[in-house]
Parts: C-alpha cells; structure tokens; sequence
C-alpha cells in the first residue's frame, strides 16, 4: 500500500485521478483522516505532506451469458470556479472568454456574479484564460493553493484579490503587510497588519477557499 508524497500542484483531485481513485475514495478513508481534518478541503494540499493510497478492490459483477452488456466507467470531474471583480468590487458579469485546460478549450460568458463555472479533468495542472474583448489573458495554475495557515497561502489568495503584487515568499515583507491592512480596511477590520486567526477566516472566506 503505497504513500504519495504530495509535490507543489497536487491535491486530493490530481492524486486520486493518478492512482485510478474517485477523490472521495482517499478524502475519505480512515488513514488519511488526519490529512484532511488539517487541509479541511480536497482541493488544497501543501508540499510534504503524505496521502495513504489503499490497495484496489476488484469488483465481481454477475451477468448471463450468451446475451451482450455494457458497462459504464463512472468519472468525476473536478469543478474550476473563478470570478472577476472589476475596482470596486462589483461582479464582472457577461465577459465573453476562451479557456484552455490542457489542449481542451471551453467558451462562454462571466455570470451575473462574474464567475466562470466549469467542468475540468480531475488531473488538469495549468490552463489559460483569454477575454479577448477586453485584450487580457491570464495563465492559471490549478492545485497550486497553498493552505491558509501557510503564509504562502495568505500571499496567494492577496494576490488573487488584488491587494498584494509581490511573490509568495512565505516572508513577512512590507509588501504583505500593507496588503493587509488594505483588506482589513477594505473589509471593516481592525487595521493591524498582521495575519492571526480572524484575518485568516475572513480572508478565506472572502477568496472563497
């Protein structure tokens, strides 16, 4: 019974897809119970940490014979959600775009919450974003979140909501803790500059994950 060893980009989805798992298969089992109650979401894993793969069950399926059947494999993609808000942060609705995820291209517009909502391979790693109406383009790297107890993670979802610019360091630079105190005021915090428990809960809860 093999252990993975999880590498930047992996995630219950991506891993399960690799080993022939559904992902709640390993979400759920007993042995990576203290995995998930520290991630608390599939979608989100950090370098280092370690994925129990159980052994396979062969399933015996009774058919008569002499007639002809088919069997259906089930598959379970996963979902990219994304959203768009303009300065003011008010929902970029009906932008038309053009996304590529690994060879595969999807077409379609913002909703009226400026949120794009689809259906992906379970092991898709990067894709591209395109409106070309509005001339911009964004490369999208999935599985990539780090956790929000990581100061990456805190970095990574700043970024992502447009209040910081700089790397993901996983340091407490100036950079980062203005862009706290950007939030914080955004949002009606006290204005500290520092990530703690709350700025955490409300960041991930405003990021949407």
């Amino acid at each position: 019974m093999p252990l993975h060893n999880v590498v930047q980009g992996d995630c219950f989805l991506s891993v399960a897809d690799q080993y022939g798992f559904f992902w709640e298969t390993l979400w759920n089992h007993p042995r990576n119970e203290q995995l998930k109650n520290a991630r608390k979401d599939p979608a989100i894993l950090y370098p280092g940490d370690v994925v129990f793969i159980p052994d396979k069950q062969e399933k015996v399926v009774s058919k008569s014979t002499g007639q002809m059947h088919k069997f259906k494999m089930k598959n379970i993609p996963a979902k990219l959600h994304v959203r768009f808000l303009d300065d003011s942060d008010k929902p970029r609705a009906n932008l038309k775009y053009v996304l590529d995820i690994d060879g595969k291209e999807f077409k379609g517009t913002t909703d009226g919450n400026g949120a794009i909502n689809v259906s992906i391979p379970p092991g898709a790693k990067t894709g591209k974003l395109v409106f070309e109406d509005e001339n911009e383009e964004y490369d999208l790297f999935l599985g990539y979140l780090d956790p929000i107890e990581k100061l990456t993670g805190a970095q990574a979802r700043l970024k992502g909501l447009g209040y910081y610019n700089g790397d993901n360091s996983g340091e407490m630079n100036p950079e980062t803790e203005q862009a706290v105190k950007d939030f914080q005021e955004a949002n009606e915090m006290e204005i500290t500059g520092q990530i703690d428990d709350s700025l955490r809960n409300k960041l991930k809860s405003v990021y949407g994950s």
